[in-house]
């Protein structure tokens, strides 16, 4: 039957919203897990520092708390849309147990009502869904921003003038003299800035 076909799309998709948030989670928090920073002072006369992105997103407390606040929204999103999808999974079940014994105007009729019903579910779930990513790259827009402005004034107080970022999952730098690492400092002085 069409129905529990499309019943078990919208199981599907719920999974897809858990899936996505368990990833942001992992990739968020396994890419540094278990690392130190080890950055020496940086010498006056270098130009040219680098931040590791990986560790400054497990260590920035702003980024932390937007995680909690995102994994929360998508938690209680998952929850609504499974609540949501038991009670249509009973609707389903409920017609077909009487299915039988109703006449085919009202089988049909109930069928067409499910199926609008279906289809209000599926755009109720890609409209969250997509409720979701807006706002997580609304909020990776604010984080860029706010480490970009204070990069800004970072190396123009020090000095430099290119500050890179460094990260094991997209290697745009293959090496760089640990000399250069200035990555403990920037999180100090962000979470400083963050707790203002």
């Amino acid at each position: 039957m069409k129905i529990t076909t499309k019943l078990s799309s919208i199981a599907t998709a719920a999974a897809i919203i858990s899936v996505m948030s368990a990833c942001q989670n992992k990739n968020a928090a396994s890419s540094t897990a278990g690392k130190t920073d080890k950055t020496a002072a940086v010498s006056e006369s270098e130009k040219i520092v680098y931040v590791n992105s990986d560790s400054l997103l497990t260590k920035y407390q702003y980024f932390k708390d937007v995680q909690v606040k995102l994994q929360g929204k998508a938690k209680t999103a998952q929850q609504d849309m499974a609540s949501k999808a038991q009670a249509y999974q009973r609707e389903v079940a409920q017609y077909q147990s009487q299915a039988n014994t109703l006449p085919a105007d009202q089988r049909a009729a109930t069928e067409e009502r499910l199926g609008r019903k279906q289809q209000e579910l599926q755009a109720y779930q890609q409209n969250a869904g997509a409720a979701l990513q807006t706002e997580q790259a609304a909020e990776n827009e604010k984080l860029y921003d706010k480490i970009a402005d204070y990069l800004k004034t970072y190396a123009k107080k020090k000095g430099f003038k290119m500050v890179l970022s460094y990260s094991k999952a997209n290697p745009t730098i293959l090496f760089a003299d640990e000399s250069l690492n200035v990555t403990s400092e920037v999180i100090i002085g962000l979470n400083e800035t963050y707790k203002k």
